[in-house]
């Protein structure tokens, strides 16, 4: 059981548990995460019907996708930096009404602007609240032991839930309409508010517990009480490390190109385009959507492993692994003419769909410190962004142009080989500054 460090006056965790409060956190955020960024995707599910309802282009509706997953990156520096100062409860808090409130809007949609500022604009600044960046700032502040295993449950949160809503949300739309799918959403983002807002915490100390460590006392451990203890035993926080030295390291250019085509060939390409894609080439509605659950399950199973993984052996190696058989497996996709062949597709591209994240976060943490891990990961997340921006709305165009996919999966297989060669060019080492006062770049 969880024990506080002073029964009966310090603080405690809301409910008892037989294990560490962390892991409850991490359910929570989990929760949280699955929620916004499986919201947050929903837009692909709607080209067709939007196409179908309005008229409207395709390179105008994944323009609106275009702008969803640009701010949604560019939300992450500036939720990093509230994130280090204020901690996660109230930006996730505050994210997820702001979601709903998007969510709510898009039921009124009738103009093409309308699209872009309800599931564009308030859409993707709330979900920019749950994004990587949580994971790594809530990893970070809970656990000091099998932090990478915690990263990789968050991440696969994140990316399961962009993976199971887009075939919940075809059958929902194909039943019911793309309206009352916006409902049971609001519905999803109610309930995700409700368990922040009673279990979520930003800190151990806050229910009286040290962060997670292995060996005996992992589960018992009470926080120290700092006033109590002799100056020599108080061990500092730890210094912050500004976005204005983190951009003087290669480290954190290399991390950026990573993760900018790992945006690119993820969320952008296969996540906006893939399911319009197999829909035009024959497979019916039952076959996608059992496809992309597949890919739900097999990401899952990716992350988490990647998550272990990341914990015993060369981030570096382990980001190029990933990114070559994603690479790979683009090219593959492009003979994709059957439903096995889609299922092989979804089944390996699963694999190595979010199992970028825990490497890079792992080495950002070790470059840059757990002080800042949260505003330096934002600017990285950006990156990740900015290719899904870029490659959702080129996507559309080479679509409008070409009236295929066939070149947007070709160019996306040579990017991942590239990213695999940055992964494996990374030379990390720990540059946060000396103990000391704050860097005049702290707060950037």
């Amino acid at each position: 059981m969880n024990q506080p460090a002073n029964p009966g006056t310090g603080p405690r965790p809301p409910i008892p548990l037989p294990f560490h409060y962390a892991w409850l956190i991490v359910a929570v955020t989990f929760f949280a995460s699955f929620n916004g960024a499986g919201i947050r995707v929903v837009p692909t599910v709607l080209i067709h019907p939007l196409e179908a309802d309005f008229g409207w282009a395709r390179s105008a509706i994944t323009l609106g996708i275009s702008i969803n997953l640009l701010l949604y990156g560019v939300a992450a520096p500036v939720v990093g930096w509230i994130l280090d100062k204020y901690g996660p409860r109230r930006v996730m808090l505050t994210s997820l009404t702001l979601l709903s409130v998007g969510l709510l809007c898009t039921t009124f949609v009738s103009q093409l602007w309308q699209f872009w500022l309800t599931w564009g604009v308030m859409v993707g600044l709330g979900a920019g609240g749950m994004s990587g960046v949580l994971s790594a700032s809530v990893a970070h502040r809970w656990f000091n032991a099998r932090r990478g295993q915690a990263v990789g449950i968050l991440s696969s949160g994140s990316s399961t839930g962009q993976i199971v809503f887009i075939p919940f949300m075809l059958f929902i739309v194909a039943y019911t309409g793309w309206r009352m799918g916006s409902y049971i959403l609001v519905a999803c983002t109610a309930a995700a508010v409700t368990l922040v807002w009673l279990l979520m915490r930003d800190k151990p100390e806050d229910v009286g517990l040290e962060p997670y460590n292995e060996g005996p006392g992992a589960v018992t451990a009470p926080v120290v009480d700092k006033a109590a203890a002799k100056p020599e035993e108080a061990k500092p926080a730890g210094p912050v490390m500004g976005i204005k030295d983190a951009i003087k390291t290669p480290t954190f250019w290399l991390l950026c190109g990573v993760f900018s085509i790992c945006g690119g060939t993820a969320n952008g390409l296969i996540g906006t385009h893939l399911l319009p894609h197999a829909l035009e080439n024959g497979f019916d509605r039952l076959t996608v959507a059992s496809a992309i659950g597949i890919m739900g399950t097999m990401n899952v199973i990716g992350t988490l492993f990647s998550g272990w993984l990341a914990d015993r052996i060369d981030p570096r190696k382990l980001i190029a692994a990933v990114f070559t058989l994603r690479g790979l497996s683009l090219f593959y996709l492009l003979l994709v003419d059957n439903t096995q062949g889609l299922i092989i597709f979804t089944v390996v591209y699963g694999l190595d769909w979010f199992a970028t994240v825990p490497p890079v976060v792992m080495i950002a943490g070790q470059t840059f410190g757990k002080q800042s891990i949260g505003r330096i990961y934002g600017w990285i997340f950006l990156s990740h962004q900015i290719g899904g921006s870029a490659m959702a709305y080129a996507g559309g165009l080479l679509y409008d142009y070409v009236g295929n996919y066939e070149m947007a999966f070709f160019a996306g297989g040579w990017m991942g080989l590239m990213a695999a060669a940055f992964g494996l060019s990374i030379r990390p080492k720990k540059t946060i500054p000396p103990l000391g006062p704050a860097p005049a770049g702290a707060a950037a």
